[in-house]
């Protein structure tokens, strides 16, 4: 698949914003050893609104007529993307209102009612988040997509980023212990993993291929003829070809900037006094990493119209 940068960006800044505003308000849910001051949640969920809100724009400059977006929400009961679409319009008044009422000072580890809106706004952050992935998962065209690890590495990596940007954000506005950098240090290690098991289960070949897409099993087929004598909207789009070597040392980067950087970096940080720079280098890297793994998601996926023309495998 073509990989398209406003979709590359949509992915990791909302994922990235969810995750961030999940932790943020399931955080302020408890009374935890270390509670967040009024101010400290403001921030955090601005910084996260802010990441969803443009990412969310950006989703729509993928559309080839953007001013019909409104369309997506017209198949709710069949769509993932309409699902996606009111799942993220309707989480707008849920969070303002969270916000709103921490503004007012309420606190919810006092209040019964805050507690419930907290954690409604932290699992409708991680269920739109959801939503996205099964958008890609719900495709049985594309095996590397469609199977249960496509939703899963999608959460992950939003609350690993957010996890990243919660406990950067915290010590910016104040101390940060090292129990909550611990934590988010395991969050990159969790997705790093289902990473990895991602990979492996993509590079089996378990796919359909030109023979049993034409039931000639028994010797080997190729096309001796494409049918057309220029490119399409189905190769351009559908066929996007990448260097076998080339994906190889992405995933290498990808792996390298998204996990190993980031873990290495907040582990090394959590004996410093003032670890703020250590997290922003964490943060940076994990961005970094994140868009290059988003880059090959699309890039590795192989639609099945491919065995059309002439590709041996899916």
């Amino acid at each position: 698949m073509h990989p398209a940068f406003s979709v590359i960006f949509f992915t990791v800044t909302s994922g990235a914003g969810y995750g961030l505003i999940a932790i943020t308000a399931i955080y302020s849910a408890f009374d935890f050893s270390q509670p967040m001051t009024g101010e400290q949640t403001l921030l955090l969920s601005a910084v996260a609104l802010v990441l969803i809100t443009s990412g969310l724009i950006s989703s729509t400059f993928h559309l080839a007529n953007p001013k019909n977006a409104w369309r997506a929400f017209s198949r709710v009961r069949t769509s993932w993307l309409a699902r996606e679409g009111l799942l993220a319009i309707l989480f707008y008044p849920i969070v303002m209102l969270y916000v709103y009422l921490v503004w007012r000072g309420v606190d919810a580890s006092n209040s019964t009612a805050m507690t419930a809106l907290a954690l409604l706004t932290g699992v409708w952050a991680i269920v739109t988040v959801f939503s996205t992935g099964m958008i890609y998962a719900s495709l049985k065209t594309i095996r590397q997509w469609n199977n249960a690890l496509t939703p899963v590495n999608y959460i992950s990596l939003g609350l690993m980023l957010g996890g990243l940007l919660f406990s950067l954000l915290l010590s910016l506005s104040g101390d940060v212990s090292a129990n909550l950098t611990m934590v988010a240090s395991y969050m990159v290690v969790i997705a790093a993993t289902i990473k990895i098991v991602y990979f492996f289960w993509i590079g089996a070949p378990a796919g359909p291929t030109i023979n049993t897409a034409t039931s000639f099993t028994s010797r080997t087929v190729r096309l001796l003829d494409v049918g057309h004598t220029a490119g399409t909207f189905l190769t351009d789009e559908f066929g996007y070809q990448v260097a076998r070597d080339r994906l190889v040392a992405l995933r290498w980067v990808a792996m390298v900037l998204g996990f190993i950087l980031p873990s290495l970096i907040v582990w090394f940080g959590l004996g410093e006094g003032d670890n703020t720079l250590m997290l922003a280098a964490a943060v940076i890297s994990a961005f970094a990493g994140v868009a290059v793994e988003r880059w090959l998601f699309f890039a590795e996926a192989r639609h099945v119209v491919n065995l059309y023309h002439g590709a041996q495998q899916c």
